[in-house]
């Protein structure tokens, strides 16, 4: 019997676990399944944590979520197929979930599959190593608990890690002068500490978006976001800004200085300026290396590590979608380790990489958000058509729809947006509508949202 190695218990990881079990379910003999996770649960970044910096066992904290985090995009754009969310919660709910109600969610399906048996927990992966001579991967771990390092071999490896864990931090002269709260949001925790302050948002990312309107909405005096090359352009209430990017910290500690020559003295300054794909657990050569893109080169059909096929990275893309684009990818994974779906020649999964990469190239050029959705809906419908995954083709292409109301909604009121409700590709069921508009609701909690 083969076995698989799982690197991480994110959704990634999760839906790599919910698509062997799918196929077990359906009566498959399917591999052995171990998946190594360093959390203590499962959920990935979608468990909130107080800790910054180092967990309890001096690991570095994985998840980079703050509190009153709502979803920037509508859940019917991330609905997993077998598993709806009215199924879970016994009724419709608005279309932009809270953190907690997501996390809820995501676990509520792993548990529902019975799957927490083939997780490992507090057990960081320390190296894999790949054996021509025997064909096997190598999995050095470490158990925390135990505080044991082994190994064991595998047949496969899933690389399920995500990459919104290891912050980009670029240089900005005086930044190390500056006297206020400093940090980069993956390390923000509460805005409320923001409240009354002058707070500059270096960015012009989702992130970005989303840690300036929380700035506004909990009370934050001035919120000003620093671009490095085109404004978001939203119609942004009076007490928020867009200038050009930072240049220097000035040498009182205070007052930034941004191309153009505008000045002003900031409380705080929040580094909304991306993520890293690191994956240091890797043998060189087996490690993917890339920005954050739509297409990372080396990877055919997006997963399928082109070096050696017996790899595979789930999650890597610059991402609309996520939860059932993670699904899409596991699926075809899985068939691709069971024998269902037979690889092409390494020249030809390299030229099927090369003509989605023209068409990303191309796309990027637009500068249009819409068109970057259509893309990766697009690279979707290609991965489910060759699978069983109950979410079809047809299905992704009705998505695309809702991409381009989520954006206009944001140009018309970007306050407002998560006041609007979608209806689900899945169930045919409308959203309901929240009672309590997303600019005056403060309390985050499940039971709160769903009630």
């Amino acid at each position: 019997m083969k076995r698989v190695a799982i690197i991480g218990s994110g959704p990634s990881g999760l839906s790599q676990m919910r698509a062997f079990r799918s196929a077990e379910e359906k009566g498959a003999q399917i591999p052995e399944i171990v998946c190594f996770e360093k959390q203590s649960d499962w959920g990935g970044l979608w468990n909130y944590n107080w800790r910054t910096g180092m967990d309890a066992h001096g690991e570095p904290v994985h998840a980079g979520m703050y509190r009153n985090l709502w979803s920037n995009g509508p859940k019917e754009c991330l609905e997993l197929a077998d598993y709806p969310f009215e199924e879970h919660f016994g009724k419709p709910i608005a279309s932009y979930p809270t953190r907690p109600v997501l996390a809820d969610y995501i676990k509520g399906r792993a548990e529902k599959s019975g799957i927490r048996k083939w997780v490992r927990f507090n057990t960081p992966v320390r190296m894999v190593t790949y054996s021509e001579a025997r064909s096997k991967f190598t999995v050095m771990v470490h158990d925390r608990m135990k505080d044991v390092v082994y190994s064991e071999e595998f047949d496969h490896v899933v690389v399920a890690t995500g990459h919104f864990s290891i912050p980009n931090v670029p240089f900005f002269e005086g930044l190390d002068t500056f006297r206020g709260r400093l940090l980069h949001s993956h390390d923000l925790r509460d805005v409320v500490e923001f409240i009354d302050q002058d707070v500059l948002v270096v960015g012009r990312s989702f992130s970005a978006e989303d840690v300036a309107s929380q700035c506004y909405k909990f009370g934050a005096k001035s919120i000003t976001i620093s671009y490095r090359s085109n404004p978001v352009g939203y119609n942004w209430p009076d007490n928020m800004t867009e200038v050009p990017l930072l240049e220097r910290v000035e040498a009182n500690g205070r007052t930034c200085r941004f191309k153009g020559g505008f000045t002003k003295d900031f409380d705080a300054i929040i580094l909304c300026t991306g993520y890293l794909h690191d994956f240091p657990f890797m043998a060189e050569g087996l490690r993917l290396k890339t920005e954050n893109r739509f297409w990372p080169m080396g990877l055919y059909e997006g997963v399928v590590w082109e070096s050696n096929p017996k790899v595979f990275y789930l999650g890597m893309q610059d991402q609309f979608y996520t939860f059932f684009l993670f699904d899409a990818q596991a699926w075809f994974v899985r068939d691709v380790i069971m024998g269902r779906v037979v690889l092409p020649s390494g020249e030809e999964m390299a030229a099927h990489s090369r003509k989605w990469k023209v068409v990303e190239e191309k796309t990027y050029a637009t500068q249009d958000i819409v068109q970057m959705i259509w893309f990766q809906a697009d690279y979707i419908k290609e991965l489910v058509a060759q699978t069983d995954y109950p979410l079809r083709p047809d299905d992704v292409e009705k998505t695309k729809q809702h991409g381009l109301e989520w954006k206009l909604n944001k140009d018309e009121n970007i306050m407002g947006f998560r006041d609007q409700v979608f209806r689900s590709v899945v169930t045919g069921n409308m959203g309901r509508k929240l009672d309590t508009p997303w600019l005056t609701a403060f309390d985050d909690s499940v039971e709160s949202y769903v009630k």
